[in-house]
Order: structure tokens, then sequence, then C-alpha cells
């Protein structure tokens, strides 16, 4: 209650409910990944025991925090650098009905709150099904991975999503460019990303211990146009 009342800045709940992570740690990405292509009805029961898991302390965390909230964070990678780790098929038969299942529900029981996924690699050829299933927004939008480029990004998905990353390219421009350079890139990027709304300014993904200093400076200057 007291950060709702002393900011109107957003807040962000993190609340997690993975589907997809959750049973790599039970038996190694190795050995899950081969039982989603040989074992298909166990991982579907298996997504379907985390989703009857999740949704009651969902219910309960909600009713907790909602009213104080405005974002609500899920996790779940399901990308890598060459794209989705799974076929579109495979996200529709194991996660995805759950998925909807827990995101409709928040939205019932918290209509304001923004339902966010924390969503690492390229995963562009699951984003129409995830939005489909209810998610509103993502991060950190991986642009240097396959399938990701911002231009084709926001003309296909960007009038009825939120992407929040991509302001910076954390690989290549921002530990290796100059302070030009880095201001450069987040110029043409956010020119891509702002019109029409839909975007919220973060650098691809972590800021690593050997990025320059300067270059971390200017990164914030050209987003907020101080440069």
């Amino acid at each position: 209650r007291k950060p709702r009342e002393s900011t109107d800045r957003a807040i962000l709940g993190i609340f997690g409910g993975n589907l997809f992570e959750v049973p790599q740690f039970l038996y190694r990405i190795d050995n899950y990944l081969t039982h989603m292509g040989f074992c298909p009805e166990a991982c579907v029961r298996l997504s379907e025991a985390l989703c009857d898991f999740y949704m009651p302390r969902m219910e309960k965390w909600l009713g907790a925090v909602g009213p104080y909230i405005d974002v609500m964070l899920f996790g779940d990678d399901l990308g890598g650098t060459n794209g989705p780790l799974m076929s579109t098929e495979m996200y529709r038969t194991y996660y995805k009905p759950w998925h909807a299942k827990l995101w409709r529900r928040a939205k019932e029981l918290a209509p304001h709150v923004n339902v966010h996924l924390h969503c690492c690699g390229g995963i562009e050829p699951l984003l129409g099904d995830l939005i489909d299933a209810g998610l509103e927004s993502s991060n950190p939008v991986q642009i240097t991975c396959k399938g990701m480029n911002p231009s084709h990004l926001k003309s296909t998905f960007g009038n009825r999503f939120t992407f929040w990353g991509g302001g910076c390219d954390t690989r290549h421009a921002l530990p290796n460019g100059t302070p030009d350079e880095v201001a450069r890139n987040v110029r043409d990027l956010v020119s891509i990303w702002s019109p029409g709304g839909g975007f919220v300014f973060q650098q691809v993904h972590n800021i690593l211990a050997d990025v320059p200093t300067e270059n971390i400076i200017a990164m914030f200057n050209a987003a907020r146009g101080l440069e």
C-alpha cells in the first residue's frame, strides 16, 4: 500500500507462474525437451498440474497486492538465439491453454493490471499465440535474435502489444560502441518502437560489468532526449 500511495509511477509485481522452466528444473532441460517430443501426454499433465498449483496461489496473491500494482510479471524463457525452443504446435499443446487460464483469471481479478511476461530469445513465431492467450506486454525483446527485427515486430504486433525493451542493443552497441554510437543506436530504435505507444524503454538485457560508464550515461541521456 505504501508504494502505491507514494508514487505515480507504475508498480510491477513479480508472480512467476513458470510452465516451461519449472519442468527443466525438475528433469534437466535436455531430458524435458526429449519428453516434449516423445511423451506428450505426460507433458500436458505436468502443465495442467502446474497450472492447478499456481492458480489458488495467484488468486490469493492478487487478493493481497492486486489493488496496488499496475503490472503483473510472469516468467518463461521460450526462445533462444536462433528462435523458439519449441515449435508453435508444441506451444499450443503444452503451454497456451494454461497460460490463457492463468492470464485470463488474473484479468478477472485485477482488470487494471497489465499481464507481462519475461521471455528471452527469439519468440516472434509464438507472439501471435501469446497475445491470443492474453499476454499484453513482454521483455526483454532481444532484437539480435532470429526473427526479432524491430520494424517487423512493431508493424506486425505493435497495435495490440507493448514491447518492454529493445531500446539499446546490449550485445554489440552498449558494450563495444562509443558513446555517440550508443546514442545513435538508442535514437534509431526508439524511433521505430515509440510511434503510437506500446513501448517501454529498456535496454535489451542486463548491463554487465564490462560496459563503460559513459556508454550507460549516453544510453539514458539519448532515451530522455538530453544528449
